[in-house]
């Protein structure tokens, strides 16, 4: 079982409180975790990547285990205590403005 932590708005939009907790068949990425996020909340097709080219959208980081993973390939395996349910995969909105 997947661990994610989504920011207020997603989780809003998602309609959960807390952690969302995921079964990931196969390979734990973060395209795959992603997937399955988008797959049982389709509400959130769009927010965290664009529904096109599937990228991160600009102002939205991911993190595992104390560690930005927002440049990191889509296909790079996540952290083990991710993949064990011991640690969260976090997605975070970015903060911007002046």
């Amino acid at each position: 079982m997947i661990r994610v932590m989504l920011p207020a708005h997603l989780r809003t939009l998602a309609g959960v409180n807390g952690e969302v907790q995921l079964e990931v068949a196969g390979a734990i990425t973060q395209r795959t975790v992603l997937d399955a996020l988008e797959a049982r909340y389709p509400t959130l097709r769009g927010t965290v990547r664009d529904s096109t080219t599937q990228k991160r959208r600009a102002l939205v980081r991911f993190f595992a285990c104390s560690e930005d993973l927002s440049h990191e390939s889509p296909d790079t395996s996540l952290p083990d205590a991710v993949a064990c349910g011991t640690e969260p995969y976090c997605i975070v909105g970015a903060m911007a403005g002046g």
